[in-house]
């Protein structure tokens, strides 16, 4: 053996637990530094915080690390899931019979995880990813956003618990029914090529055929997700993001508030049509809701403005492309956006 061939040894499967935790530890104190960290740089700008170019550079600074760093978290840990469950053992699991309890599910586990609508997608691609069905994954995308506990707490302290606790009903009956449907079509066709490989098992690593693996080898699958879908969708969320950050610093407050006074049937699906290009999260919306209803805008046309805006945004639609095609997009935002606008109605009569 020659004097220069070097013995390397793999790294303990300590080592990787301790790095794991470290970098899960270091993560966390990221994350919570995000929000102060965008304010000091914005503040560095010659430019005004509070002007609309303020407003929107702040919230692209925020929004970009912190969608990353949940599309990179989450798709780790879904890899690493993933590598106890082969694709077809968790269809089995929630399919059928079983879909409805699991859109339920899925809308419940929504409402308790405060995300914009960006943020949900993250988590969004992990299920699809584990091969949770399509239907299923659409209520979680659903409801994270437009029924969370935020949103709640605010409207309550808005206009009341009758109207917050009508508002969660019906949100909560969007999602689910949206995503019974979704599940009903059967588009899993429309993913993207590279989502339906891992979709179907496709592209599944040989070692889900049954081999035994180590944590080691687990924590490896879920690096490998990581790589192969946040290299994907990166530019993207980057796109989206911003996209969303132009539209929440120059938002027509009272343009929109004229519309929704208007007492016509098309001030609904107009509502609607305006949220939909728009980009914030429940607690960036209230505000607006706030202000439009004390316009005099309609209580069912403002909560319809204010669930296309969480659930439906154009951002979202934009990173979704990554993932779904075109097609499953307007089926998604055609069954949402009906929802929506039975539940616009519906609080129109109602209150």
């Amino acid at each position: 053996m020659s004097d220069h061939t070097v013995s390397t040894r793999p790294a303990p499967d300590w080592l990787w637990h301790l790095g794991l935790l470290a970098a899960l530890v270091l993560w966390g104190l990221i994350y919570r530094q995000l929000a102060p960290a965008a304010e000091e740089l914005t503040a560095l700008l010659p430019i005004d915080r509070h002007s609309h170019s303020g407003e929107a550079i702040a919230f692209f600074l925020y929004d970009v690390p912190k969608v990353m760093m949940l599309l990179a978290l989450i798709v780790f840990a879904m890899g690493v899931v993933r590598s106890w469950f082969a694709p077809e053992r968790t269809r089995a699991l929630l399919a059928g019979r079983r879909e409805g309890v699991g859109n339920v599910l899925a809308a419940g586990l929504g409402v308790v995880t405060p995300f914009c609508s960006c943020s949900a997608v993250p988590l969004f691609i992990g299920l699809v990813s584990a091969g949770v069905p399509l239907g299923v994954t659409f209520s979680f995308l659903i409801s994270a956003p437009m029924v969370n506990e935020v949103a709640l707490v605010l409207l309550f302290g808005l206009v009341g618990w009758q109207v917050a606790a009508v508002y969660f009903l019906f949100g909560l009956a969007v999602a689910i029914v949206s995503g019974w449907v979704i599940g009903r079509l059967h588009l899993e066709g429309w993913l993207q090529d590279w989502v339906r490989d891992i979709h179907t098992g496709a592209s599944a690593p040989a070692a889900f055929e049954g081999d035994r693996l180590s944590m080691v080898d687990r924590y490896r699958l879920g690096f490998a997700a990581l790589r192969e879908i946040v290299g994907r969708v990166w530019v993207w969320i980057l796109a989206g993001i911003g996209m969303g950050a132009l539209i929440h610093g120059y938002v027509p407050q009272d343009l929109m508030a004229r519309i929704m006074g208007a007492e016509a049937w098309w001030s609904v699906p107009a509502a609607v049509a305006i949220g939909i290009p728009m980009y914030t999260n429940a607690a960036g919306v209230i505000p607006i809701v706030e202000a439009l209803l004390g316009k005099g805008a309609a209580l069912g046309t403002v909560l319809a403005f204010m669930m296309s805006v969480i659930a439906l945004s154009l951002p979202e639609m934009i990173i979704l492309k990554q993932v779904l095609s075109l097609k499953l997009i307007a089926v998604f935002v055609a069954v949402v956006g009906s929802g929506i606008l039975a539940v616009g109605y519906l609080f129109n009569l109602l209150f």
